[in-house]
């Protein structure tokens, strides 16, 4: 798995911390980080689809 560096505003990082941990929904940063990208890529599908912008073949 590659390795990335992404620089992210405290205010934002604060609010993962909150949904990382024993309490929270996701085991690290890490998870969190790639949960929310694969989301965004759905959802960027989703629409792309809806807009005919997706070739289906």
């Amino acid at each position: 798995m590659a390795k990335i560096s992404v620089e992210i505003p405290d205010e934002l990082l604060s609010d993962l911390d909150e949904h990382v941990g024993d309490d929270g929904k996701f085991v690290n940063r890490s998870d969190a980080v790639r949960a929310s990208i694969r989301k965004t890529l759905d959802v960027l599908d989703e629409i792309d689809s809806r807009h005919g912008r997706i070739d289906d073949e």
